[in-house]
């Protein structure tokens, strides 16, 4: 006899109605389409899992979706007291029958709370089977089913079930079903944690039906807080609400004095066995971790089944593959502010414990992190020196990381590391006396006879090339290079291979001590090696910063073209490296300012110095502060403003040896202004300073010479310039033209045209117009000639006029170049104009009547004439006056 359909449990205990009805959303429920299209796909496979977290909106998303459905929806939340198959049984079949599904008296109903019978089971399946629509079975909470006869059971129901039946799992855990057997088969649709998150614009949309409203930028800072944790998400909307600055408290609200801490401490944590709850709270302080690591921290065994089944339970332990995971970000906050309640004074023990554990492992930017946590500054430093790492304190990637890092550590800490560590954080900051004093200590305590003490050794070595460097102390920087290189075959082979930024720092600092000695080969031979260093990211500042300086070499050597694409090649560098723009000492930009100058492009030239003005680097660091004198410098005189540019050349740095090239174009700065303000003898007498084995500096000190009436004395300087170097044109072109001055006032001009016309070929390919402009009047004859004219139109004078223009019958013709008087020369010109005789303007100036004749003769060469009247005529032409 089939037994009548119960109303009660086999345990005599009323069904529970709101087991069998669709949780209500609330007007705050936010639909999102994307995840009701996946699930739309559960009606064409037998099984659907519906798989995250706490909170992760799971049933309201399966109550919302099964809600518009047009075929019956059996609802059942699982409570614990299902985990007895009979309970379990008669609750399924009520549901069925709820929805109209209802099972008919053949299926019968389970007598025993704790058994079921295996022909029930049988005949529900021949009857769903039979069905013509399929009807959908939602079992909500499924993870509090942890019987797992009753899963078998279910596995048999839905196999033999066919296609009657459309069984939708709820759960924060993996059933025990077979699933790789249903996956393999294309018979199962998936839902799990990383698509229930909440995007950026859905976390907008649903924030706004909590009243907020929030920007795409500021919610998605708060969907990366939160992982897009559905209930972090509504919890912090609506504390928000009560907050006079919601947008502020959603940036800045503290997770463990929130409801958000409320939720997952009691969802979460308290329901965790002692041990798990223990792990949990101690591996709170880290980012990532092993469970090895996990037992370094709680001097147990056993981490790794206790992780792999958090993570399958999805509370809140993600698994990031290779035996890694991490805590949900939210959850790893609140645990650690409950470590510091239930374990208070733990925190740095577990910091040096983790330290520890991941300096034997090798793991150096997380032992820093802790090491520094713990508050153990000996073992953070010596991990650093220790892994040779003390470059990255110059890489421009991870340095401010660094440098804040260790900005606790106190006077209390000594050891040789730590003195290291001192000393490159100050070097780093060209604090030269601290950085100094800090070396020194560190190096006392370094002695030979101590032992593994290479690393330490050779991070000195390191810090004395950069010290070298920023005091002009090319000596100390070949010792220091020297010393380097003995250390390197007592360090570990995979350290130097793990830190190539250290080598290519040092020879770019090597290289720039040459460069400032004045040896160029030797300086080129290092800054070569330098920019073609390996390793990426790691070594793109010391290639940058070894690029700049080889394009300043090549700017010294007159080669315009080629250090301006060494300087735009080292912005290269450091942009596809993602670094500040600009970075380093600037020495690029002073290079391209200086080319711009060079090509009479003054504007391109000074917004390039003046970006130069707000970089450190270059402050305490010899060789862009000479370059930048130089640049501005050589802008003054252009400008006219002689005094301004003798003050401006002096680079104002002290450097225990003197720069032959820097001293000798400070001293070419100052003869040029006395020579602009009519003091020839003074002039001649300054190039005496002047090193003739730069050639660039002997080109310039010849062309002073000349414009003194000491030909002779011009002559022997080029005569002496050394053959076979590796002059470019901007030294050769001035050299032809002054060779082509003299000839032309000894009356050779063929031999004047011939040099003129080498120079412009040579000057056209490298856009190369300032020593046209600085030649003087006496060029400008030679210019109107048919072949130099020619070759100067277009890119140095005019060119002619296009098809149809006709120039105008009185017109002059056009000038070379902008004329540039100095400022006397302007103060004389400007008292032509109104009259006054050399008398007056000499008491006018409070001047000499030699000096103003002076200053005359030079303006009249420079307007290219020979008459007051005529000068002040051209002046007004030229818009000088």
């Amino acid at each position: 006899m089939v037994p009548a359909v119960p109303y009660a449990d086999p345990q005599g205990d009323p069904f529970l109605r709101t087991r069998f009805a669709l949780p209500a959303r609330p007007a705050t429920f936010l639909r999102r389409q994307r995840l009701v299209q996946h699930l739309d796909q559960a009606l064409g496979t037998p099984l659907t899992l519906v798989n995250g977290p706490a909170g992760a909106g799971k049933t309201l998303l399966a109550a919302d979706w099964a809600a518009g459905l047009r075929q019956p929806v059996a609802w059942l939340t699982v409570e614990a007291g299902d985990r007895r198959p009979g309970v379990f049984w008669a609750y399924v079949l009520q549901a069925l029958r709820a929805c109209g599904a209802s099972a008919s008296d053949a299926v019968g109903a389970p007598a025993d709370a704790s058994l079921v019978d295996r022909k029930l089971l049988a005949a529900l399946a021949a009857e769903l089977n039979e069905r013509d629509r399929p009807v959908v079975l939602v079992l909500d909470e499924y993870h509090r089913m942890t019987a797992p006869e009753v899963t078998e059971q279910l596995e048999f129901v839905l196999h033999h079930a066919g296609r009657g039946l459309r069984l939708v799992l709820v759960t924060r855990t993996e059933p025990l079903l077979p699933l790789h057997r249903y996956r393999a088969s294309g018979e199962v649709t998936e839902i799990r944690a990383a698509e229930l998150a909440f995007t950026s614009e859905e976390a907008v949309a649903l924030l706004e039906l909590h009243g907020l409203s929030l920007p795409v930028p500021a919610a998605s800072a708060l969907v990366d807080r939160t992982r897009g944790w559905a209930a972090g998400l509504r919890l912090s909307a609506l504390a928000a609400l009560e907050s006079a600055d919601p947008e502020l408290y959603l940036k800045e609200f503290e997770a463990d004095r929130s409801t958000v801490a409320d939720f997952l401490l009691s969802e979460v944590l308290r329901g965790q066995p002692e041990e798990t709850q223990g792990l949990l709270l101690r591996v709170s302080v880290l980012e990532r971790f092993s469970p090895e690591l996990a037992n370094a921290l709680t001097l147990r065994t056993d981490a790794e089944p206790i992780l792999a089944g958090l993570h399958r339970d999805n509370a809140f332990v993600e698994y990031l593959g290779h035996s890694s995971y991490q805590l949900h970000p939210l959850f790893r906050e609140i645990l650690r502010a409950h470590l510091r309640v239930r374990l208070p004074g733990l925190e740095p023990e577990l910091h040096l414990r983790a330290a520890r554990w991941l300096r034997r492992s090798g793991i150096l930017p997380e032992t820093l992190a802790h090491g520094a946590a713990a508050g153990d500054w000996d073992l953070t430093a010596g991990a650093l020196v220790d892994d040779l790492a003390i470059g990255q304190l110059f890489t421009g990637l991870r340095s401010d990381d660094l440098t804040q890092l260790f900005s606790p550590m106190g006077p209390e800490a000594r050891s040789p590391a730590t003195d290291v560590v001192r000393a490159a954080r100050d070097l780093s900051r060209h604090d030269l006396d601290h950085g100094l004093a800090h070396l020194r200590l560190a190096e006392e305590h370094l002695t030979d006879d101590a032992p593994d003490l290479a690393a330490a050794q050779l991070s000195c070595a390191l810090l004395e090339a950069l010290a070298a460097r920023l005091t002009g102390s090319p000596p100390r920087a070949e010792r220091a290079a020297a010393a380097a290189d003995g250390l390197r075959q007592e360090v570990p082979a995979h350290l130097l291979d793990k830190h190539p930024e250290l080598t290519a720092l040092l020879l770019t600092h090597l290289g720039s001590a040459r460069l400032w000695a004045g040896r160029f080969e030797d300086a080129r031979a290092a800054l070569t090696t330098a920019a073609a260093a390996p390793g990426g990211a790691s070594t793109v500042l010391p290639r940058e910063d070894a690029l700049e300086h080889l394009a300043l070499l090549d700017y010294l050597d007159g080669w315009l073209g080629r250090a301006e694409r060494r300087a735009l090649a080292a912005a290269s560098e450091r942009e596809r490296a993602g670094l500040p723009q600009p970075s380093g000492s600037g020495i690029g930009q002073l290079v391209l300012a200086a080319v711009a100058l060079d090509r009479h492009e003054l504007d391109r030239a000074q917004a390039l110095l003046d970006e130069t003005a707000q970089l450190p680097a270059g402050t305490h660091d010899p060789v862009p502060a000479a370059g930048r004198a130089l640049v501005a410098a050589r802008l003054l005189l252009v400008r006219g403003r002689a005094r301004a540019a003798v003050d401006a050349a002096d680079p104002d740095v002290s450097a225990v040896v003197a720069s032959p090239w820097a001293t000798s174009h400070e001293a070419l700065v100052a003869s040029a202004a006395h020579l602009a303000e009519g003091r020839p003898d003074a002039a001649a007498e300054v190039l005496q300073g002047v090193s003739v084995d730069q050639p660039a500096c002997a080109v310039e000190a010849a062309a002073i010479q000349l414009a003194t009436g000491r030909t002779g004395a011009a002559i022997d300087l080029l005569d002496g310039i050394r053959a076979g170097g590796h002059a470019g044109p901007a030294v050769t072109v001035r050299a032809a033209l002054v060779r082509a001055q003299a000839a032309e006032g000894a009356g050779d001009t063929a031999s004047a045209r011939r040099l003129v016309a080498n120079a412009l070929l040579d000057a056209r390919r490298e856009r190369l117009r300032r020593p046209f402009l600085d030649a003087g009047a006496w060029l400008r004859p030679l210019l109107a000639t048919a072949p130099l004219h020619e070759l100067a139109a277009g890119w140095l004078t005019p060119g002619p006029p296009r098809h149809g223009e006709q120039p105008g019958p009185e017109a002059l013709p056009p000038p070379l170049v902008a004329v540039e008087l100095s400022g006397r020369e302007r103060d004389v010109l400007e008292r032509l104009a109104r009259m006054m005789s050399t008398e007056e303007v000499a008491a006018d100036l409070y001047v000499s009547v030699n000096t103003v004749k002076t200053h005359l003769k030079s303006v009249y060469r420079k307007l290219a004439v020979n008459r007051r009247g005529d000068a002040v005529r051209r002046a007004r032409e030229l818009r000088l006056l």
